[in-house]
């Protein structure tokens, strides 16, 4: 016994020794989550909120996304870069997103502040260069640089590390993307070696992958920089860069200091195959839509009981979501849908939709292929098909949704592909 405690002993100062020498190894990374954009082509869930604040999946937020991924890698020095509607965004993540201070972690919301005079951010990397104050704060080895309103799960240390490897100025997180949506990103082309030679923001024909005339490989607008690197192309000089995609990286680009990550052989815990690679962009109605519909499917392709890897948010004291018979006995029914804390079924049938936290759909009411956001009161006998119904609207008795379509277009916001969307606090006496 003596012996074997001896052994642990002579180990301890080794153990000690290197861990020490491992949190000295590691890089000082500061992220910034850029989530100050408009939103215009998701109104009108966007009309009272900024777009990384818009509930998804009925509990979450789109930040919480991004947040849960740095979180879990353990890079919780985290600033948010806000503008536009910002105030439900603030609150959500002053109220949810709390470290340990005694670690000096933290997470906090930095709203547009004018620091170089009466203007407000022109452009993302305009933000960070009226921001510089928080970088020079921080002193990071690194930094991140990642959007809020993105849907995926990701290990930022794994690009990090691969940054440093090749001693790149900045390293472009990529994905390929069908060449039909690749006007809508930047599109990058690189060498063998993953060096990127061009850079194409937002272009109508964008170059497709070598070897592969039906896709691209697309920017998903996150990167790693070195500082010294982020600060010096933010500055205006010669130039002022206003923004990432359409300035910085094209010029990082031309000087061979830019490199592309293949966000495909990112590793996460527990990951099953059909969600490694998965990533969405949700700027429109129908992205925003779909990605909402890949959580219920049977066997879904992003899992959000991952519990190696979880996304956080904040849990309020809700009951259980309840499923009982009406009123009148009216037996419910409900297939392929996610039901929230708080909700209530009551009598009413549901198929493949998501039921957001204390909703209420009352007696004979059907539910389909639908998204419905908290505070949600379906009458009974009401249909409701292929909607997006935004906070704290009373859906009348009888009432018909997405099914006549002359007179949603008549009252309501209609996707491309026929989504109806209700506004919050929409009043249907107004009508």
């Amino acid at each position: 016994m003596s012996h074997g405690l001896s052994s642990v002993r002579s180990l301890l100062p080794t153990a000690v020794a290197r861990y020490v020498a491992n949190v000295a190894a590691d890089p000082n990374v500061l992220v910034i989550v850029l989530a100050g954009g408009e939103g215009n082509r998701l109104q009108p869930l966007t009309a009272d909120r900024a777009k990384p604040a818009v509930p998804f999946a009925g509990t979450y937020r789109m930040i919480d996304f991004a947040l849960s991924n740095f979180a879990n890698a353990g890079y919780r020095k985290i600033v948010v870069l806000t503008q536009y509607k910002s105030h439900s965004l603030d609150r959500h993540i002053s109220q949810t997103w709390r470290f340990s201070a005694m670690l000096e972690d933290y997470v906090t919301p930095v709203p547009a502040q004018m620091r170089r005079g009466p203007f407000w951010f022109q452009g993302s990397a305009d933000a960070i260069y009226q921001n510089l104050n928080l970088i020079s704060d921080e002193k990071p080895d690194i930094v991140c640089v990642f959007g809020a309103d993105h849907i995926y799960r990701m290990d930022p240390r794994q690009m990090v590390e691969e940054h440093m490897d090749n001693n790149a100025g900045v390293t472009v997180a990529a994905i390929p993307v069908p060449k039909h949506e690749a006007r809508d990103f930047g599109v990058i082309e690189s060498d063998a070696d993953g060096k990127i030679i061009a850079f194409h923001e937002k272009v109508e024909n964008p170059p497709t992958m070598p070897g592969d005339d039906t896709r691209c490989l697309a920017s998903m607008g996150n990167y790693v920089f070195n500082t010294e690197t982020l600060v010096d192309i933010v500055t205006p000089q010669e130039n002022q860069y206003t923004d990432l995609g359409g300035d910085v990286i094209p010029a990082l680009t031309q000087s061979g200091q830019a490199r592309v990550y293949d966000f495909s052989k990112n590793e996460i815990p527990a990951q099953e195959e059909q969600e490694r690679g998965y990533w969405r962009d949700v700027g429109t109605l129908d992205a925003f839509y779909h990605a909402n519909m890949d959580l219920i499917a049977p066997v879904p392709v992003f899992n959000l009981y991952n519990d190696k890897w979880p996304v956080f948010t904040s849990r309020k004291a809700l009951p259980p979501a309840k499923v009982s018979r009406g009123r009148g006995g009216e037996p419910p029914f409900v297939d392929d849908s996610l039901l929230c804390q708080g909700s209530i079924l009551s009598g009413a049938h549901v198929e493949r939709s998501i039921i957001g936290p204390t909703a209420f759909v009352d007696h004979d009411a059907h539910v389909t292929d639908s998204i419905i956001f908290p505070g949600v009161h379906i009458g009974p006998g009401a249909r409701v098909h292929r909607c997006i119904i935004d906070k704290n609207v009373h859906v009348p008795q009888w009432m018909r949704l997405g099914l006549e379509p002359e007179q949603d277009l008549e009252h309501f916001t209609v996707s491309d592909e026929g989504i109806v969307v209700l506004p919050k606090d929409y009043d249907f006496s107004t009508r």
